[in-house]
């Protein structure tokens, strides 16, 4: 089976220190930095993956999730991102782990324009990881990274 326990790393207790665009896809380079907690845990028997979050934004703190799914038969994982500022379920990515690093890619809107999306989770050791997420506004050609979140065990 493919796939499985890929986000076996993410299982416990972190800190994670976020760091933010204030204006996303809008040529801008100014960041805020906020701190914030994660546990994370398998289900599934290691197809699954679930990671609960607690986010200290300056502009208001809020607790959002993560669900995880792969597709043993392929070693594809969808995610989907819940937030209690929105109802729902956010559009949903799907990607990989090659060579220690998870590339994820998904359809989206932004202010009312589609985009595309992507997650990478990269520098996974044991006691810390790093997630990313971009988007683009022309079909994947160039990507603006947006939010950095740097995972360390609690």
């Amino acid at each position: 089976m493919k796939g499985l326990h890929d986000f076996a790393f993410q299982t416990g207790d972190w800190r994670v220190r976020h760091r933010k665009l204030r204006q996303r896809l809008a040529g801008s380079d100014d960041w805020h930095e906020f701190g914030g907690t994660c546990r994370g845990w398998e289900m599934l028997g290691g197809a699954g993956n679930v990671d609960d979050h607690w986010l200290d934004d300056p502009a208001g703190a809020y607790a959002a999730a993560t669900v995880r799914r792969a597709d043993p038969a392929t070693g594809i994982w969808t995610i989907w991102w819940i937030d209690l500022r929105f109802p729902g379920l956010a559009a949903p990515l799907d990607g990989r782990f090659e060579d220690g690093i998870g590339t994820f890619f998904g359809k989206d809107e932004w202010q009312g324009r589609p985009i595309d999306m992507r997650f990478i989770w990269s520098r996974i050791t044991p006691a810390s990881a790093r997630w990313e997420q971009a988007f683009s506004a022309d079909g994947g050609a160039s990507w603006e990274t947006n939010w950095i979140m740097d995972f360390t065990r609690a």
